[in-house]
């Protein structure tokens, strides 16, 4: 009967019946074999989002993903080991996993101006982010937050310095602190001999020597890199072990517990290398409940700001 058929007509037939034996195949039955085999012991709990629990057995978020641990007012709460920095999104957003995409060259920070656009154009460079973060990280830990090229204000400190000559030839005529906007008092009093003044919207930063000031924080600073600075997909729900460590004296207080059984706990839980070779140890910051640690429920996993904390 088929063989009667145009050929066009007797083509898109046989199309038809590849789609449905692929539909069968691939749509069904390989979806169907993948999920019974995700359902073996042992492969459930990872197949199902690798649930964390509170002590009341409910879902606080994925040990896959990290989050927030801060009030209603985004203040980080001093009873949890906080994670690492995020860029995806507002934070731990699944949806939108990024990195900043800065490099070591952004030094500058951006100001709004509000002669040029309506809309507020201010921007932190990952220098100054990276500053004011470990400053933060040095206040809550009681730990030393000074970095290289950071004031102690934690802005990167980054100076504009202005020649007579053609280029960056001649006599320093005029030296600006990029990062501190008039009236702040900039972090250096003169540079080459000639006062350091405030930035002004008016400033043109870009004809100046860009030149960044070490100043006096140690050569190894106390605040790990990975307090200061966002993973690539922003979802990392670990931080590493020198991390951990800065945090352990300032958990163990806020919870009225021996700093040695909080180290002792964090040690419990501290991942290797993979492979016994690559990366280095970390601690999952998502296993807090089983750290002693209890968060009510949340409405939507992985959302820091929906997260109720309690007290345990």
């Amino acid at each position: 009967m088929f063989a009667r058929l145009p050929g066009w007509a007797r083509q898109h037939l046989a199309a038809l019946r590849i789609l449905l034996v692929f539909t069968v195949v691939v749509g069904l039955a390989y979806p169907l074999a993948i999920l019974a085999v995700a359902q073996l012991p042992g492969l459930r709990d990872r197949a199902d989002g690798s649930i964390v629990t509170d002590a009341a057995g409910r879902p606080v978020g994925s040990s896959l993903i990290g989050q927030s641990f801060t009030d209603a007012t985004g203040r980080p709460v001093a009873d949890y080991f906080q994670s690492r920095p995020s860029a995806a999104g507002d934070g731990y957003d699944p949806t939108s996993t990024s990195a900043s995409n800065l490099g070591p060259e952004d030094v500058v920070d951006t100001f709004d101006d509000p002669r040029t656009s309506t809309d507020d154009e201010s921007r932190q460079s990952l220098l100054t982010q990276v500053c004011a973060r470990s400053r933060a990280v040095g206040e809550a830990d009681g730990v030393d937050g000074r970095r290289p090229y950071c004031t102690v204000r934690g802005v990167g400190a980054v100076l504009a310095v202005y020649h007579a000559g053609p280029g960056f030839s001649g006599r320093v005529t005029k030296v600006v602190s990029v990062n501190e906007l008039c009236p702040q008092r900039p972090f250096l009093v003169t540079y080459g001999g000639v006062p350091v003044t405030c930035r002004t919207l008016t400033d043109d930063i870009a004809a100046g020597q860009r030149v960044l000031i070490r100043g006096d924080a140690p050569a190894r600073p106390a605040v790990p890199a990975d307090a200061v600075t966002a993973s690539g997909s922003g979802l990392d729900p670990q931080i590493s072990t020198a991390y951990a460590d800065v945090q352990v004296a300032r958990v163990a207080r806020a919870r009225g517990l021996p700093a040695a059984r909080v180290r002792s706990l964090v040690e419990a839980h501290t991942s290797g290398r993979a492979l016994g070779f690559l990366g280095e140890p970390v601690v999952n910051v998502l296993n807090q409940p089983r750290l002693g640690v209890r968060l009510a429920a949340a409405a939507e996993l992985g959302r820091p700001d929906l997260v109720d904390l309690v007290e345990r």
